[in-house]
């Protein structure tokens, strides 16, 4: 059974920092791309950050570049993203998600599990 489990998230000023991560079990990890979207309240599920297998290529959307990092270990199945800069917008649910279509893949449809979402806020 594959499952991807989050830990990280919370409450934190804007300016302040965030790191999330999802370990995933019952898959082989690094043949997986993996990616994080997020999901604020009345919105639709947003693509943040996507990471390759071996973890050469990476692809942001353009409202977190320079601001988070996507990396990923393959020898403890965990991806990780650490937020800096935050700001009150980056409030959301943050998904992460693994899929088998290679390459850095932006669109939810292109990923075949999903974790559970832990929650992100951000004060102003």
């Amino acid at each position: 059974q594959v499952q991807l489990v989050e830990s990280g998230g919370g409450l934190v000023q804007a300016g302040g920092s965030l790191s999330l991560a999802c370990a995933a079990s019952g898959v082989t990890f690094s043949i997986y791309t993996m990616g994080w979207f997020r999901e604020a309240p009345g919105k639709e599920r947003e693509f943040v950050a996507a990471i390759s297998r071996l973890g050469g290529r990476t692809a942001y959307v353009d409202s977190v570049k320079d601001r988070f990092t996507i990396s990923r270990d393959n020898t403890k199945n965990t991806v990780y993203l650490q937020m800096n800069s935050l700001k009150p917008e980056d409030t959301a649910v943050y998904y992460c998600a693994a899929g088998l279509r290679g390459g850095v893949a932006k669109v939810p449809a292109e990923y075949d599990y999903w974790g559970q979402g832990p929650q992100v806020t951000v004060s102003s």
